[in-house]
C-alpha cells in the first residue's frame, strides 16, 4: 500500500531549489514584484504565513505559557531618546565599504568572509578589515573594481522617521523588540507584583537597514523576532538547572574558535556549567530549554549547534552571548541569541528618563545603616543657578550617595552640562545619619533569549526538503513536523463526481470543526494532487472514493506523506484519529484499518 520505489536522495538540497519552491507554492517571495521588487523585504504567502504562525504559536507555548511569562505587544516606532539611552544611536553599526567605480555599498565583513578564510570578520576592528581588503586585493562583488584603499565606515542600521508633522520629534523603527519591554518596566513590574524573577515576551516586527540584504529571508530589512526578557535578582535567583542538566548539546565556545584546530564540543548542559564552558547558569538554562524545542519544530539536530560570541562581536549590552546556529548548504547561520544583558538596559533607561527602573527588595529583618543625605539651601541655589537649580540638587544627591568624601572640604565640586561648579558645603545641607531600612531598591539583571522567526522558518523548510522517486517519478516533498505544517490534511474526491465532491466537502468541514487545518482539492488526477500536497508539506491526505459513499462503512483512504503508505479508516473516526496523530498521542503506523 505504498507508492514508494526509491529511497530518498542523500544529496543535500540547495537553497536555490528551496527558494524556487517557496515562490511557486506560496511560502515566501520578494515584495512589490509588480514594481521590480525591493531588496530586503519579503512577503509570506498563504503557506508561509501559516507555517510562520504555527512556529510563533509553538514558541509562545514554550517560552511564554509553559514558563509562566507575560506577553506584551509594543509599538514598532519609538522616540529618539529611547535609542539614545539604549546605545543604539552610537553602537548599532555595520561596516560599509563603497565601490569607487559603480558606487555600490557592501558589508565589508561579508566581502572579507566570502573571499578569504576569515569566518568571523564582523568581530574584527575596522582598521584590520581595511588591511585584509588591501592584503587580499578584494574587489567589488558587483562590478569587480578593486576595493583596496577604500575607507570602511560604520553605518547605523536604524530606520529614521518623524513622529507627527515636521521634524521636531524624531523617532526610529525599532531594531529589536526588546526596547519595547525595557521602557515599560516601571509598569510591567507592577503586573508582576514587584516580585523577581519574572519574564516578559514579545513577538513582533523589527527593522534594520541592512547594507546588503541577501540569501532571501535569511538577511532582510524587516523581520519578526520572538524575544523573552527575563528579570532576575543576580544575588539570589537561580534557574532550575536540574530540569535541563541532561540535555545533550553541541557547543562551539570562544576558546575553541580561537584555536587553529578548534572543534565543537559535545556535552550536556549540566557538564558545560560544571566545567565553566557556559559561565552563566541562566544562559545555560535557556539553551537547555531551546534545544529540544528546536528539535520539536523540525530543525535537524545533526546540523545545529550553540556558538559563543567572540569578544569583538558581542553587542554593546551583552556580558556574554551564545547563538543558536543551523547549517544551511555548508554555512552556519544565526537563528537566535542568548545574552546576559546584566543591568545595562534598565540602568541606562533610569539614567536618561528619570523614572525608577528598580525592584524593592525586602530584607528578612530591618537593617540599621548609615546614609549620606543633602538638604540644599534653595535660597542660595535658586539665585545662583536659576532654572538649573533642581538639576544641581540631583547632582548633589547622586554625589552624596556615590562619594561622601567629596563633602569633606569647604566646597564641593559638581559638573553640570560639562561645566564644573563649586558650591559651599554649608549650603548643601550634607549630613550622615543612621537609618533603619526594611529593604533596598535593586536594578534587576536581564537574561535575553532572542529568536529570529524568519530565519527559523527558512531553516525548518531547508531541513525538511526531500527528493525521492515515487511510482517511477521524481518527487519533491517537505518533511515538516505536523505541529508546524501549514496544512495538516488534504481532502480529495477521487474523481469529479457530484456525490464524491459533496462527501469530500462534508469530511473537510468536519475536520475543520475538529480544529485541523484542511485543504480541499479536486483539480487534476489524484497523483498530481498528492504531489502538490507533498511539495507543500501536508502530512496526510484523505481520498473519498465510490466505496466511501456506496457502503455503510466504506471508509476513506488516508495517505501518509513521508512513506506514502495508505490505510483505510472509518469516516466517523477521522476527526478523532487525525487529531490524536497531530497531538502526538497516536502514530500512523499504529492505526488499524
Amino acid at each position: 500500500m505504498s507508492e514508494h520505489e526509491h529511497a530518498a536522495s542523500a544529496d543535500e538540497p540547495t537553497s536555490e531549489k528551496l527558494v524556487e519552491l517557496a515562490k511557486r507554492r506560496g511560502y515566501f517571495f520578494q515584495s512589490s514584484g509588480a514594481y521590480g521588487g525591493v531588496g530586503g523585504f519579503y512577503t509570506f504567502g498563504p503557506q508561509g504565513a501559516a507555517l510562520k504562525g504555527n512556529v510563533e504559536d509553538a514558541w509562545r507555548d514554550r517560552f511564554a505559557v509553559a514558563e509562566g511569562n507575560m506577553e506584551i505587544d509594543a509599538p514598532t516606532i519609538m522616540p529618539e531618546p529611547v535609542f539614545e539611552a539604549s546605545g543604539h544611536l552610537d553602537g548599532f553599526d555595520d561596516m560599509l565599504v563603497e565601490c569607487p567605480d559603480c558606487g555600490e555599498s557592501h558589508r565589508a565583513d561579508h566581502v572579507v568572509e566570502d573571499n578569504t578564510d576569515y569566518e568571523d570578520a564582523e568581530s574584527l576592528p575596522i582598521p584590520e578589515v581595511e588591511e585584509v581588503i588591501a592584503e587580499y586585493e578584494l574587489v567589488c562583488p558587483t562590478c569587480g573594481a578593486g576595493l583596496a584603499g577604500q575607507a570602511v565606515d560604520a553605518f547605523n542600521l536604524m530606520f529614521a522617521t518623524n513622529i507627527g508633522p515636521g521634524d521636531s520629534d524624531p523617532g526610529y523603527l525599532r531594531p529589536e523588540t526588546a526596547q519595547g519591554i525595557f521602557v515599560e518596566f516601571p509598569r510591567l513590574k507592577e503586573y508582576a507584583r514587584n516580585q523577581l524573577p519574572f519574564g516578559v515576551t514579545q513577538i513582533g516586527r523589527a527593522y534594520r537597514n541592512e547594507i546588503s540584504p541577501r540569501r532571501s529571508i535569511i538577511r532582510t530589512r524587516e523581520f519578526t523576532q520572538a524575544e523573552l526578557e527575563y528579570f532576575i535578582d543576580p544575588e539570589e535567583d537561580e534557574p532550575d538547572l536540574e530540569s535541563v542538566a541532561d540535555v545533550k548539546v553541541t557547543l562551539y565556545p570562544a576558546s575553541e574558535q580561537n584555536k587553529e584546530d578548534g572543534e565543537e564540543i559535545r556535552t550536556t548542559i549540566g557538564a558545560a556549567v560544571d566545567d565553566g564552558t557556559i559561565a552563566s547558569p541562566w544562559v545555560a538554562y535557556f539553551l537547555g530549554v531551546a534545544k529540544p524545542w528546536y528539535d520539536a519544530v523540525g530543525v535537524d539536530m545533526d546540523r545545529f549547534r550553540f556558538r559563543q560570541h567572540l569578544s569583538g562581536e558581542r553587542a554593546h549590552y551583552a556580558a556574554d552571548c551564545w547563538d543558536a546556529e543551523s547549517e544551511i548548504d555548508g554555512n552556519w547561520i544565526e537563528m537566535a541569541g542568548f545574552a546576559y544583558r546584566s543591568d545595562y538596559d534598565l540602568s541606562k533607561h533610569a539614567e536618561h528618563s528619570g523614572d525608577r527602573f528598580t525592584i524593592f527588595k525586602q530584607y528578612d529583618e530591618p537593617k540599621t545603616v548609615e546614609r549620606a543625605t543633602v538638604d540644599p539651601d534653595m535660597s542660595y541655589l535658586g539665585p545662583e543657578f536659576g532654572g538649573d537649580a533642581q538639576a544641581v540638587v540631583g547632582e548633589l544627591e547622586a554625589l552624596a550617595e556615590r562619594d561622601r568624601s567629596a563633602f569633606d572640604g569647604d566646597t564641593v565640586e559638581i559638573e553640570l552640562e560639562g561645566e564644573s561648579h563649586e558650591i559651599p558645603v554649608e549650603k548643601t545641607g550634607f549630613a550622615v545619619a543612621e537609618q533603619t531600612e526594611a529593604g533596598e531598591h535593586i536594578v534587576p539583571h536581564v537574561i535575553e533569549p532572542s529568536f529570529g522567526v524568519d530565519r527559523l522558518v527558512y531553516t525548518v523548510l531547508h531541513h525538511a526538503y526531500r527528493e525521492d522517486e515515487v511510482a517511477g517519478e521524481e518527487r519533491t516533498f517537505l518533511e515538516l513536523d505536523p505541529e508546524v505544517a501549514p496544512t495538516f490534511v488534504g481532502v480529495f474526491p477521487l474523481q469529479n463526481d457530484g456525490e464524491l465532491e459533496e462527501a469530500a466537502r462534508d469530511i473537510a468541514a468536519d475536520l475543520r470543526e475538529a480544529g485541523l487545518s484542511v485543504t480541499y482539492d479536486d483539480s487534476g488526477n489524484i497523483g498530481r494532487r498528492y504531489r502538490r500536497q507533498d511539495e507543500v508539506g501536508t502530512p496526510f491526505c484523505v481520498t473519498v472514493d465510490y466505496e466511501s459513499i456506496e457502503q455503510d462503512e466504506g471508509g476513506v483512504t488516508v495517505r501518509e506523506r513521508d512513506s506514502t503508505d495508505q490505510k483505510r479508516l472509518a469516516i466517523d473516526e477521522l476527526p478523532e484519529t487525525l487529531s490524536a496523530i497531530r497531538a502526538g498521542d497516536l502514530a500512523f503506523d499504529d492505526l488499524e484499518e
